[in-house]
């Protein structure tokens, strides 16, 4: 959330590091990469790699476009009516404790041996910044990489406010999972997700990707648990 500086760090050559992509990865990266390529809904179970290929795909846009920033969306765990005055601090030291899966994500693709001062860079030029949600209203996004994580926590309301900031040269990635919502039953994001799932938005760029339980990459285990949650919400 820091302000630019006069000459913004643009640089960013680092050699990213990844983990092997399996096919539907590398369709999701590509899909991602394309030039026409406005929205991509991306829904998952846990662990299925959506903030991880969302990250991954921002970062080889901000290489290829150095006019392009970074930004990541997220609510607060409980909800995104609940304020954020409960925590000490500014707005950027009460929403820190949110963003640390970007961070992983950036520890992990940015190798410190090559470009030890990539990482920090990212953030301290403004190339990288964080958003709640709850602070995008009057927004108006040019040459924008946008990430919206765990987007099941926000209600229909939130994402039209989120969509609708897009304008030029502007990339949103808005990755949720269909079995997980913190809010009471009040998600947007399956109604959305559908709302856009059809061959009318694919022509305008805007796409619905999906992940399944057979695509969890983090642990054999938790691929059973989230098929046994799974079956217990069909019957």
């Amino acid at each position: 959330m820091q302000n630019k500086k006069n000459q913004p760090f643009s640089h960013f050559t680092s050699t990213l590091k990844s983990k092997k992509l399996d096919n539907k990865q590398k369709d999701l990266l590509k899909l991602a990469l394309a030039e026409d390529t406005k929205i991509i809904f991306i829904s998952g179970p846990s662990g299925s790699s959506k903030t991880y290929m969302a990250v991954y795909s921002a970062l080889r846009i901000l290489q290829k476009k150095p006019e392009s920033d970074l930004l990541y969306v997220r609510t607060i765990i409980e909800s995104a009516e609940k304020g954020l005055g409960s925590l000490p601090g500014d707005l950027e030291e009460k929403f820190n404790p949110y963003i640390a899966p970007l961070k992983d994500k950036l520890e992990e693709m940015i190798p410190t041996k090559s470009s030890p001062s990539d990482q920090a860079q990212l953030f301290s030029s403004g190339r990288v910044q964080a958003r709640p949600i709850n602070y995008l209203r009057g927004a108006d996004w040019k040459n924008k990489v946008v990430i919206a994580d765990e987007a099941q926590n926000f209600t229909f309301k939130e994402l039209t406010t989120l969509i609708t900031r897009i304008g030029e040269n502007t990339r949103l990635f808005i990755c949720g999972d269909f079995m997980q919502s913190d809010i009471n039953g009040r998600t947007g994001f399956p109604e959305m997700f559908k709302l856009f799932n059809d061959k009318d938005s694919e022509e305008r760029g805007i796409h619905c990707f999906g992940f399944t339980e057979e695509d969890i990459k983090r642990s054999e285990i938790l691929k059973f648990i989230i098929k046994r949650l799974s079956n217990k919400r069909v019957n």
